[in-house]
Order: structure tokens, then C-alpha cells, then sequence
């Protein structure tokens, strides 16, 4: 029973390596912003006179922002073309980076860090519809492995760069730092990035044009299974870099260096499988990919629950955990792609949604860790593992039986030469 792999799309145009680098470097936008400066959160804490859950609204605000500003980008850049909302994104995420840098209160640096991700988002977004406008067939799943495989690792470099920066400077200057970046990226898209969606592509009919938009989106089956997959698959995934510290360090009493040592061998795993599952591309029918990615995940989260449940040792936890995080990053480039292929024409706002569940589903699970209190890590399992499951029903339910209902197209649909495209 297989499934047609890609639909029809129009050629492909050539894409050159400077603009495939500026496209990844859009990515790291999200999650450089949201942890670049983790490690000198005390300090910032302790210098702004903060309350330390005050202070930690400065992560909640900018996860908010990269939320909210996927919702807006997303349609903008079907109306406008995806060049004009990223020169205005990227500068305005220059000038949210020196307010954050300049602020002299908790207060102010919270609502320059919730436009700081608002401005970052349209990065994430603008990357994700871009490619779907330059993309097709396995070529188009290979993009999105690589944008997972950047946002990994990125989410690793992020504090890692923090605390080296943090020697020769203070929480102002990572901030400095993330302003300079934005200078860099900036002047590489106004050198590089030409527009990738045509005038007579774009959407028209401004916000009611924009309202049928997200109700055509969300009346399609597979895509709405696709985005509630990924959702849940995130929650995982942020439960996970929520409870990790609490687990391996307090549970288990990893010094810092073997924490690093542990979640970095896991984020390994993230961009293994990542990459993995856009290898495939082509080869497998991507359900089947996102399938082994979903099984992944809940075996993984299983694993986590039994071994907290039945206290059982590091190598036992470390080894569920890392087949967890590497199923979300197999299940990310099909669910992706399936959530976008059927909808090139307005694959930003399609972008934007997919956007606003992650960080939605991923923020809404991160505080449930901790419940239980830092002495147990039943809590991440249980989270985890409803979080795999649920992922897992979606797919059930909403994603394999569209298969069964058109057999016919499932070689008419993937012609060879869609095949050898993607090969």
C-alpha cells in the first residue's frame, strides 16, 4: 500500500550554495535567540535586582514572540513575496538585540525579549516557505532534514557559545553579539536572497483572504495531522530540554561536564536521525519514514517513564532519551513536507502554523516536568510518553488511512521522474 510521494509541482529552479547557506542561517534565528545567554542568566538576574521567576519570563517571552511572529510572517510573505518581510524582520530583530542589550530593567528587557522573537520568527518561517517554493519531490524533504539538523544544532551550539563569549563579556554583550549577527545575516540576504515567489503566485485579499487561508489549511486532513504530529513530537522534545538538567544532574549527579557530555551524545542523535530521515527521501514513501520516526519517539519516551519508574541506571536513561530525541528529528522532514507539498501557494501561511504549534505545544508541555519536583523523573516520562502517543494517534487517524482512500495515485502520483529528481 504505498502512497504517492510527492504531487505534481511545477520545475525546479537552480538554487546556489550562498543562498542554500543564507536559508540555513535563517533557522538559527529561534534557537540561538532563546539560549545564547542561559548561561549568564544568574548574573543578569542578580545585576537587574530580579526575582529568579521574573527573570526566567525573559525564555517565555521570546518563545511567545517566535510563536506569535510565525503567524504573522507566514501570510505576510504569501502576499508580499518572502524578500521584503525578511529585510524587515531581520532588521527589526537588529534593533530588538541592542534593546535587549540596553535595557535597564527586567520589565523592559522581557518585552524587548518577546520582540526579539517576533522578529526572529520570520527567519524560521521565511526558510521553511522559501524552500517549498524552490523545492520539490525528495529534494524538498532533504531541505527540511537540513533545517532540522541546523536547528539542532544550533539549540547545542547555542549555550556552549554563551558561556565561552561569557568569559570576555557580560549578558549585555551576548546580546551585542546576537546584533551583530543579525548585521551579518542581513547583509548577506540583501546581497543574496532574491525573491522566490512570483507576483502571480501570491496571495491577494489581505485579511480576509488570510482568514479562508488558515480555514482551507485546517479543513485539509493530512495537513492538520501533520502539524498536531509535529506538535505533539515538540512537546516531547521541549519536555525533554526542560527536565534534562534536573534529571541528569540532580537525579543522577552528572557534574557539568558529563551533563554536557550526555546531552550533547543526544543531540548527536537529533542530527543523526535528522539527516537520516532526508536521506531516505525518495527511496521510502515519506509516511513510512515519519512512521519509524513515531515509533522512535514512543519507544524512546517509554523508556524514559520505566526507567524513572523503576530507578534504573544512567545508561538506561541516557539510551531512551536519545532514541526519544532522534524519532522527533525523523518524524520532523516528511511531517513537514507532507504539511506543505499540497500547498505551494500559500506555503508561508501553511509555514506559520506549523511554526506556532511547535513552540505552542513545546511551551505548554516544558513546565509539566517539573510537578513532581526535582526529585523524580516520572514526570518526564509521563509527559513524554503522552506526548509520543498522542503524535502516534494523530498519524493513525488522520495520515495513513488518506492513503488507503487513493490507491490509484500511489505510483501515479510520484512518476519516475519525480523519483529520480529526489534521489
Amino acid at each position: 500500500m504505498s502512497t504517492p510521494l510527492f504531487p505534481s509541482a511545477p520545475p525546479e529552479r537552480p538554487v546556489g550554495r550562498p543562498l542554500t547557506v543564507v536559508l540555513a542561517l535563517l533557522t538559527v534565528f529561534g534557537p540561538i535567540s532563546m539560549d545564547l545567554y542561559l548561561p549568564v542568566l544568574p548574573t543578569l538576574t542578580s545585576e537587574l535586582g530580579a526575582a529568579t521567576a521574573t527573570a526566567q519570563l525573559t525564555v517565555t517571552a521570546c518563545l511567545i514572540g517566535l510563536a506569535l511572529g510565525q503567524l504573522v510572517a507566514g501570510p505576510l510573505s504569501d502576499r508580499l513575496g518572502r524578500r521584503r518581510p525578511l529585510l524587515f524582520g531581520v532588521a527589526a530583530y537588529i534593533g530588538a538585540s541592542a534593546l535587549c542589550a540596553l535595557s535597564p530593567s527586567i520589565g523592559t528587557l522581557i518585552i524587548a525579549r518577546f520582540l526579539q522573537g517576533l522578529a526572529g520568527a520570520v527567519g524560521i518561517v521565511i526558510a521553511q516557505a522559501a524552500g517549498r517554493d524552490l523545492y520539490t519531490g525528495g529534494k524538498l524533504v532533504r531541505y527540511y532534514s537540513r533545517l532540522t539538523v541546523i536547528g539542532g544544532l544550533a539549540a547545542i551550539v547555542g549555550p556552549v557559545l554563551g558561556g565561552q563569549l561569557a568569559a570576555v563579556t557580560d549578558w549585555r554583550g551576548l546580546f551585542l553579539f546576537l546584533a551583530g549577527a543579525g548585521a551579518v545575516i542581513l547583509s548577506a540576504v540583501l546581497f543574496v536572497f532574491r525573491e522566490t515567489l512570483p507576483h502571480h503566485k501570491r496571495s491577494t485579499g489581505e485579511l480576509r483572504q488570510t482568514g479562508r487561508d488558515f480555514r482551507r489549511l485546517l479543513s485539509d486532513r493530512t495537513f492538520l495531522g501533520a502539524v498536531l504530529v509535529i506538535g505533539f513530537a515538540y512537546a516531547a522534545l521541549f519536555a525533554y530540554l526542560s527536565g534534562a538538567t534536573y534529571v541528569l544532574q540532580g537525579i543522577y549527579g552528572l557534574s557539568p561536564q558529563g551533563y554536557s557530555f550526555a546531552f550533547g551524545l543526544n543531540s548527536l542523535g537529533f542530527m543523526l536521525c535528522g539527516f537520516g530521515a532526508g536521506r531516505l527521501a525518495g527511496r521510502w514513501a515519506q509516511k513510512r519514514t515519519l512512521l519509524i520516526g513515531l515509533l522512535m519517539c514512543l519507544v524512546g519516551a517509554g523508556g524514559v517513564l520505566v526507567t524513572a519508574t523503576l530507578r534504573l541506571p544512567l545508561p538506561a536513561m541516557v539510551a531512551s532519551l536519545f532514541l526519544m530525541v532522534g524519532g522527533v528529528a525523523a518524524a520532523t522532514p516528511p511531517a513537514t513536507s507532507l504539511a506543505l507539498s499540497d500547498h505551494p501557494d500559500i506555503a508561508g501561511t501553511a509555514s506559520s502554523l506549523l511554526g506556532l504549534t511547535q513552540f505552542a505545544f513545546g511551551g505548554l508541555a516544558a513546565p509539566l516536568v517539573g510537578l513532581g519536583g526535582a526529585g523524580t523523573a516520572v514526570p518526564l516520562g509521563l509527559v513524554t510518553v503522552v506526548a509520543a502517543a498522542l503524535a502516534a494517534l494523530v498519524y493513525a487517524v488522520t495520515i495513513r488511512p488518506h492513503s488507503r482512500t487513493s490507491p490509484s495515485a500511489s505510483t501515479a502520483g510520484a512518476p519516475a521522474e519525480c523519483l529520480a529528481a529526489g534521489s
